[in-house]
């Protein structure tokens, strides 16, 4: 069993006889904590914080590279920024951080670390709690670690399915909301263009009569995995609602937009799954593309109203087509199997 290293940042003498329990009892603490004198060097590295880190004590008493059993790169401590006086630096610092306090001296996060030791991350709760001595000058820093990536992980699950459509697996309704906001920030902060399509299935309501809802659901689904197979990294694609779809394509112009849409459209064409209308009629979508350049002046709303709107054009001209927004030539194909793409204003 290893055995606790006191060493002081001035020298190596063993404490003073009446903080002996004090050092006994933070070394049998249940909870992982280290200790830092006023000069930021480590003093206190208690048994459960060994075992969190896989880092023994006599490795880093008296020296200030604690850091190095959090991080792959130097960066303070919750008890570094307490002994030097920066916490008003916590939120940049950790900019990750669930939850902050700053509370008398005190300060508390959240957050994710490296562990190099063990080679994996770990959602670490640290709290850094300042000691002080007569006239209120700091003497030391205890930093006590609650391992909750356990929580974390079932928090971030639950999370996941809260923004997931249970049938096709995309993501639903509220996540599109929320990421369109996002994507819509950041292209007014970067002024770069920020790309919608609606993607609608064409005569859903008479294939669903016809296959009944499981029919139809399957079918939803195999659509699903046809939209998704062309998006990029970063894109989304979502659930809309029924059987309509929206894809957010970040930093995308409409021309791109439209081959991006194109592909999709020609995609759902070749699952050639048969719509009971006829012996070559095969299920089909509608697209309406639309583009803005985020600006003080319009709002993600706009977006979805001009993309919405080229969607119903393109059904209203026939469908199994894109429509762009009225001032922008259409990319049209017809519900004819062996018709091909051409470019046509209106």
């Amino acid at each position: 069993m290893s055995t606790m290293i006191v060493q002081s940042a001035s020298a190596h003498a063993a404490p003073e006889q009446g903080h002996a329990f004090a050092y006994k009892l933070m070394e049998m603490l249940a909870v992982p904590a280290f200790v830092l004198d006023n000069e930021r060097r480590v003093i206190i590295w208690n048994r459960a914080c060994e075992r969190l880190t896989g880092v023994a004590a006599e490795e880093v008493l008296g020296t200030r590279d604690h850091w190095q059993s959090f991080y792959e790169e130097a960066r303070p401590t919750l008890a570094d920024l307490v002994v030097q006086d920066r916490g008003d630096e916590l939120d940049a610092l950790y900019p990750q951080v669930a939850k902050s306090c700053h509370v008398a001296g005190q300060l508390g996060a959240e957050s994710w670390c490296d562990m190099p030791r063990f080679g994996q991350r770990r959602y670490l709760a640290v709290d850094a709690i300042p000691i002080l001595g007569e006239h209120g000058k700091l003497e030391a820093v205890v930093q006590t670690l609650r391992d909750i990536t356990d929580e974390k992980a079932a928090q971030v699950a639950l999370e996941q399915l809260a923004t997931l459509d249970g049938l096709t697996g995309l993501a639903n309704r509220r996540c599109f909301d929320n990421t369109l906001g996002a994507e819509w920030s950041r292209a007014l902060r970067q002024q770069q263009p920020l790309s919608l399509l609606m993607v609608d299935v064409d005569n859903f309501k008479a294939y669903n009569d016809a296959n009944g809802h499981l029919g139809g659901d399957e079918c939803l689904k195999r659509i699903a995995i046809a939209v998704s197979s062309e998006m990029r990294a970063n894109d989304l694609v979502a659930r809309y609602g029924g059987e309509e779809f929206a894809v957010i394509l970040p930093n995308q112009s409409l021309k791109g937009a439209a081959i991006v849409a194109e592909r999709i459209r020609r995609r759902v064409e070749q699952l050639k799954v048969p719509n009971g209308r006829g012996v070559n009629e095969h299920v089909t979508v509608s697209i309406g593309a639309a583009t803005a350049i985020a600006s003080s002046d319009t709002s993600a709303c706009q977006l979805v109203a001009t993309a919405d709107a080229a969607l119903y054009r393109a059904k209203h001209m026939g469908r199994n087509r894109i429509s762009l927004p009225a001032t922008e030539p259409d990319i049209i194909a017809t519900t004819r199997s062996d018709s091909h793409s051409t470019m046509n204003a209106g």
